[in-house]
């Protein structure tokens, strides 16, 4: 094919996928469902009811916010910008409360309510658990909007969220995916394989699923995106095809071999801020950040002269504004389990209460809860109801193309590599040490910012399924899975993924 019929067809697909996501954005609120809001029989006791959430007695207010998750974020943006602060609440002594206490602040305000708030035991004021660098960046663009615009967060609420999400989540991402094509034109070998990859990045991910709401997941993915795009720059880019692929595609019509030329070492400094970024955003992609370090340790070692001081500076600048947020050095998440987390009150707080009797525990605790031995979670992590390949199956194909011959050389092949080590010891990580699905959620949030790792990790498979119809018609099927997946969330990705849905109707599973 021709490489500018190849180029019109990312551009058009490209297009397409801008075009889903800003309509999403530009149409986000929250839905209020009846099937969320209606009680569901207990099949363990027949005759008795799952409690459900309860619905509004009146008409309530619109919000372009769906999940704790989000809400916790939006507060925190308004408190910096309107009362410079990262204290989105106060718990104050009250005697003319049974409770003695009363919480003020966004924490109790319509539209901000989240269990992903924490209670400073010493200052008893209330924080998100959110990490602070993200939460800043999306603030300074709040504070243009507030102090320039004259744009209320409440007053104004579509003024305020549409273009934040729009620089936030949909730019990003477009930007991310225009350079996986650049990177597909180098590392994949066939017109059908780097399509077919290209297609999956736009439709059959959840990273297009969640551009409608403010989370880390997008700007995280977006990041390693980056890192790695800079990362093949550094290495000077591979050659378009070795020999080997040559011998397995004669018919391919790709250019002869090229020479690689190193890239200029900046790139360095540029793939070490962006994989920076992707820790401050989700802290297991230290294990990407790591991979890095290997491979320019193995490949120029001078080049960690660059890398590091750049890797560094983002972190560095998380734990200075964690600490000028809560008065220390360690992040939020370090103190779940604490005194932070399980204050009276709080959401977190409640399997110590069932545990010394307090107070009973229900029949339906709540996925945050989920209490099954390892082997089930494991399962259900990986290929049950949250699934990380059932519900992104072409992701099995990531796996194929990690363990096929390399088509590239250079730092992008070690990578390339790598990518099976990070992505076990992410999973590991969370099998052995949780039994987390991510709340209410469409798809395994915690492995979402692997994405880009895991579509590169696809183009040899991919290219091998291009061979044939019959492995062209499976890859379709693989395809057409994941897509429905991504899809099915459409209007609120704070959902239980459909899988998981279709276990609870048929009453095999519920939280």
């Amino acid at each position: 094919m021709d490489p500018t019929v190849r180029h019109s067809i990312y551009s058009l697909l490209l297009v397409a996928t801008t075009g889903m996501m800003v309509a999403r954005v530009a149409n986000v609120e929250l839905l209020y469902e009846p099937s969320v809001h209606t009680p569901k029989p207990n099949p363990d006791k027949p005759g008795e009811f799952y409690a459900a959430r309860k619905w509004p007695d009146k008409v309530p207010p619109t919000w372009p916010s769906f999940s704790s998750n989000d809400r916790s974020r939006w507060a925190t943006v308004k408190a910096l910008v309107e009362d410079n602060t990262f204290v989105v609440g106060e718990r104050i002594p009250d005697p003319a409360d049974p409770k003695g206490y009363r919480d003020v602040g966004l924490v109790k305000a319509d539209g901000f309510g989240s269990v992903d708030y924490v209670l400073h035991p010493e200052r008893q004021q209330f924080f998100s658990t959110k990490p602070p660098l993200l939460t800043l960046f999306v603030a300074g663009q709040y504070w243009v909007l507030h102090k320039y615009l004259h744009k209320d967060m409440v007053e104004d609420k579509w003024e305020v969220a549409v273009p934040i999400l729009i620089v936030t989540n949909v730019l990003p991402l477009v930007l991310a995916l225009w350079l996986l094509a650049r990177l597909l034109e180098r590392y994949a070998t066939t017109d059908w394989g780097r399509l077919f990859v290209f297609t999956a990045a736009c439709f059959g991910t959840f990273l297009t699923t969640f551009a409608v709401t403010l989370n880390n997941h997008v700007p995280a993915a977006c990041c390693v995106t980056y890192a790695v795009y800079a990362m093949v720059r550094w290495a000077g880019g591979p050659p378009r095809v070795e020999s080997r692929i040559r011998e397995w595609y004669p018919h391919a019509g790709v250019e002869s071999e090229e020479a690689v030329r190193p890239g200029s070492p900046l790139w360095l400094g540029v793939a070490g801020v962006f994989a920076g970024l992707a820790v401050c955003f989700e802290l297991p992609a230290a294990a990407f950040a790591g991979a890095l370090l290997l491979i320019v340790l193995l490949r120029a070692p001078r080049g960690l002269i660059l890398l590091v001081p750049a890797l560094a500076l983002p972190i560095g600048a998380q734990a200075v504004v964690n600490y000028k947020a809560i008065g220390t050095w360690e992040p939020i998440y370090t103190k779940f389990g604490g005194p932070w987390y399980e204050y009276e009150g709080s959401h977190w707080a409640k399997p110590k209460l069932w545990e010394s009797g307090k107070a009973p525990k229900p029949d339906d605790p709540g996925i945050d809860f989920a209490d099954e031995p390892k082997d089930e979670y494991a399962f259900h992590l990986l290929v049950g109801h949250h699934g990380l390949f059932s519900l992104t199956p072409v992701w099995a194909l990531a796996l194929i193309g990690i363990v096929l011959p390399a088509a590239i050389r250079g730092a992008a092949t070690l990578l390339h590599r790598l990518t099976l080590l990070i992505a076990a010891a992410v999973i590991g990580f969370y099998i052995y040490k949780t039994n987390n699905y991510g709340g209410w959620t469409s798809g395994p949030r915690w492995f979402f910012w692997l994405t880009p790792l895991f579509l590169l990790a696809m183009a040899p498979a991919a290219d091998l399924l291009g061979r044939s119809r019959p492995t062209r018609v499976f890859g379709y099927l693989l395809l057409g899975a994941s897509v429905f997946s991504a899809t099915y969330p459409w209007a609120n990705p704070w959902r239980h993924p459909w899988i998981y849905q279709w276990c609870d109707y048929m009453g095999w599973v519920h939280y």
